[in-house]
């Protein structure tokens, strides 16, 4: 290359080795995200954008109906990894104090005003608040220079907080444009509802353990209590001070990137250029998490989580989808290294009280026969999604369970 000549972009960056200290932390990072998925049924998804968003120290916003275990979810997460967390429950009535902390009432009598932020949010390095759109605009403004820039203001002090990641929690999706800031402080939001009806049994066996588990004596409780955290957030603050070397992205991930962003654009979804470029940190996070040197298309499953109402999800995954079908064909080991034999499990467990209802001699109405098709339909894309050998093998014969039952319903009609 001749002197004063540009430097070029290569199309692959330099891929930096990760160290077997930061192997190690990823695999506890991957054994925290197994211990969730086992506690909590079908909310795999929700709980690999909880690994991302933590390691990526990036914010995340749960929204669902009462009972989709949203606060569960970040509740466990905090008691696996060993930091300071704060949990509330806001409302309309909600005081800064009650969020901030008190003031310093020795201090304001001398002419000071300073808050005691001992055990309160700004002290705290994972947060969870519920209903966080309920609160009023004092506690939202504050929020914003704590989100965005993890600073906060207090009296003519300034603090730096050690915030790592902040969850809220919603039921609705806020329509007021006065919220729009801080909802766009919320890099991704994940949808949690109720389980589907392949889910059914396995939703019953848990809960029913859990139930029987409250009502126990506090000497079984305390013998069932959690091991104790798996990884601390100085472990966390490890990976994300290697995340910058994977923030190195080849020309081709970073075009599919751009198209996936204007074609979102343009179909109205509203991702701010702020969000554009964090959702990088996301994209290193996750293939840090897998102990991959570089992010690649399969990281894009981010970008299901970018939407701003909820009826922009199929809109979402009708672009991005494809992109991730066509990543998932070409390397299906990584599918098969998600799934969990407890998503397979559940599965199969609901395909057996199906296949006994249809093919157990009882005579079905067509309302109850079109609910068991429904069910299986449900099924087979949930086998597929799984993407296992043994997954695959159980879609074929949900398949002739399929081709049989219309067999024998056009038969007898």
């Amino acid at each position: 290359m001749s002197v004063g000549e540009p430097l070029k972009h290569p199309s692959s960056p330099p891929r930096p080795a990760a160290g077997p200290e930061l192997l190690r932390i990823a695999d506890k990072v991957r054994e925290l995200g197994r211990a969730l998925d086992e506690r909590y049924l079908d909310k795999s998804e929700i709980v690999r954008m909880l690994l991302v968003t933590l390691v990526a120290g990036e914010h995340m916003l749960i929204v669902g109906p009462p009972g989709t275990a949203k606060s569960a979810l970040v509740r466990q997460l905090a008691r696996l990894v060993d930091a300071r967390y704060f949990e509330y429950l806001l409302t309309r009535f909600s005081e800064p104090n009650e969020i901030f902390g008190p003031v310093d009432i020795k201090a304001f009598r001398e002419g000071t005003f300073v808050r005691r932020i001992e055990a309160m949010l700004p002290d705290a390095e994972i947060v969870f608040l519920d209903e966080i759109f309920k609160s009023n605009s004092a506690i939202l403004n504050a929020l914003l220079s704590i989100l965005n820039e993890r600073r906060f203001f207090t009296g003519s002090a300034t603090i730096n907080v050690p915030l790592c990641s902040l969850y809220g929690a919603t039921n609705e999706v806020p329509n007021d444009d006065a919220l729009g800031a801080i909802f766009d402080r919320f890099i991704v939001r994940t949808l949690s509802e109720n389980l589907d009806s392949f889910h059914f049994h396995g939703l019953i066996e848990r809960g029913a353990k859990a139930e029987a588990a409250a009502l126990a004596p506090v000497s079984a409780l305390e013998a069932n209590v959690d091991a104790g955290p798996l990884l601390t957030l100085a472990e966390i603050r490890r990976l994300q001070a290697a995340l910058p070397a994977l923030m190195r992205f080849s020309e081709e991930f970073l075009a599919r990137y751009k198209g996936l962003i204007f074609q979102l654009r343009s179909e109205g979804v509203t991702v701010s250029d702020r969000r554009v470029v964090k959702l990088l940190k996301l994209f290193a996070a996750s293939a840090l998490i897998d102990g991959r040197p570089a992010a690649h298309d399969g990281d894009f499953f981010v970008l299901r989580h970018v939407w701003n109402s909820t009826d922009q999800i199929p809109l979402i995954e009708d672009i991005v989808g494809p992109v991730l079908e066509k990543h998932h064909r070409e390397h299906p080991e990584e599918r098969r290294a998600r799934a969990t034999a407890t998503d397979l499990d559940g599965i199969l467990a609901e395909l057996g009280v199906i296949r006994g209802i249809l093919l157990g001699g009882e005579p079905l109405s067509d309302v109850q026969l079109f609910s068991q098709l429904r069910n299986l339909q449900d099924i087979r894309a949930a086998l597929q999604a799984l993407g296992t050998e043994t997954a695959q093998q159980m879609a074929g014969e949900v398949d002739k369970l399929l081709e049989g039952v219309f067999e024998s319903s056009k038969w007898t009609g």
